[in-house]
């Protein structure tokens, strides 16, 4: 009998190519806002975060007249350019069709907004393989546990049979927090080491090994 019903993926850089997108949106909207510069590899280190507190991180003590010109800058780059360059990475859309196939029921948990990840679900033709999905425009940003309780409870899965796959310690500490297993995913946001102090079950090369790992869960 499999361990898992449930399989909730992240999306950026767990199943699309989007970090060096986001990094260099995230650049644009410093600059058009005057914020102060910031190195590359601080912004890898907070993508997952919510927005409100990505900036924290990056902008110690920004006021709200600052947040929301940083805000506007970031979804104007996003969705009028930046956000058109990236793609699944090689080998997704086989992935999740032959996890749907096993009958897993598969899910969505993103600090992207609700617009952002449906234009991406279009963009891409992921979404189709989903059996909900959770944003941070209708739960608390990670890694409060309230977007894998809420897709938990809309499914009718367990936590114990629940499985969170990302690319980030955030998406992990979510796991946690909500009581579920969790797998690292290299090759987004966060290093290995970054990635084990979070404590998952197993830190895989990229995506695409998800499916051998759980047949030997079996």
């Amino acid at each position: 009998m499999r361990p898992y019903d449930l399989l909730v993926f992240d999306w950026d850089g767990t199943l699309v190519d989007s970090i060096s997108s986001i990094v260099e949106c995230t650049q644009h909207a410093l600059r058009e806002a005057g914020a102060p510069a910031v190195a590359d590899d601080t912004i890898r280190r907070t993508i997952g975060l919510g927005i409100r507190e990505m900036v924290d991180e990056l902008v110690p003590g920004c006021d709200d007249a600052l947040f929301e010109h940083i805000c506007l800058a970031y979804r104007d780059q996003w969705f009028s350019a930046v956000g058109t360059q990236h793609q699944p990475f090689a080998g997704t859309d086989e992935l999740l069709a032959g996890l749907g196939a096993r009958g897993y029921l598969l899910g969505v948990a993103s600090a992207k907004s609700r617009r952002g990840l449906e234009t991406d679900f279009v963009r891409t033709a992921l979404g189709r393989h989903f059996h909900a999905s959770r944003t941070v425009d209708e739960a608390p940003p990670k890694p409060h546990p309230g977007m894998l309780e809420g897709l938990i409870d809309q499914l009718g899965s367990r936590v114990e049979r629940t499985l969170m796959i990302g690319d980030t310690a955030h998406d992990l500490e979510m796991a946690a927090n909500a009581g579920t297993a969790a797998v690292g995913i290299l090759g987004g946001s966060h290093d290995r080491e970054q990635l084990e102090m979070a404590a998952p079950l197993v830190v895989l090369d990229c995506v695409l090994d998800l499916s051998a790992w759980l047949g030997s869960r079996a």
